[in-house]
């Protein structure tokens, strides 16, 4: 059984380094191809870099400090219950594994340059610059919820049924 949680952990740890690594290097080719220029895809979508020195939709902005704690103390938890919590789903697990790879990937650049590299814009919608990462954690946010709500649902089902 041992063996079966070392390979789960290792094989979620390569996950997530994969992941924060294609963060980095989508900011990385947006800093140097899109430096001073605006892709546009026929007013749809565009490709610009924004310095975010806040979190979601600019909150907090300029708060650097507090950031890179908060987020910090929130990936150690996600971590932690990730590797060594109980109850163990797939569906909670990929959700976990994509709010720590985006939430690495933006604390990198925090720590790094005092600000998240944004790029992707929706020009459909009135809706803030965002990133890879931020797409990470919005989807495991999402399916966080998805989890919460079965598992509450597994839970009514068996207490009727006792």
């Amino acid at each position: 059984m041992k063996t079966h949680k070392a390979v789960r952990i290792t094989v979620q740890s390569v996950l997530i380094a994969l992941l924060i690594g294609a963060d980095q290097l989508l900011k990385i080719w947006a800093q140097r191809s899109l430096a001073g220029r605006v892709l546009s895809a026929d007013g749809f979508m565009a490709l610009r870099v924004v310095r975010n020195t806040g979190a979601a939709f600019s909150m907090l902005s300029g708060e650097t400090s507090i950031l890179i704690w908060g987020t910090g103390a929130v990936l150690l938890g996600c971590l932690a219950y990730l590797f060594f919590g109980r109850g163990r789903s797939r569906l909670g697990d990929a959700a976990l594994l994509l709010v720590i790879a985006g939430g690495a990937g933006n604390l990198i650049d925090r720590i790094r340059l005092g600000y998240v590299i944004d790029y992707i814009e929706p020009l459909f919608v009135d809706f803030a610059v965002f990133n890879f990462a931020d797409c990470l954690i919005t989807v495991g946010a999402a399916l966080l919820v998805v989890w919460t709500i079965l598992g509450a649902r597994r839970d009514k089902a068996g207490k009727a049924e006792s």
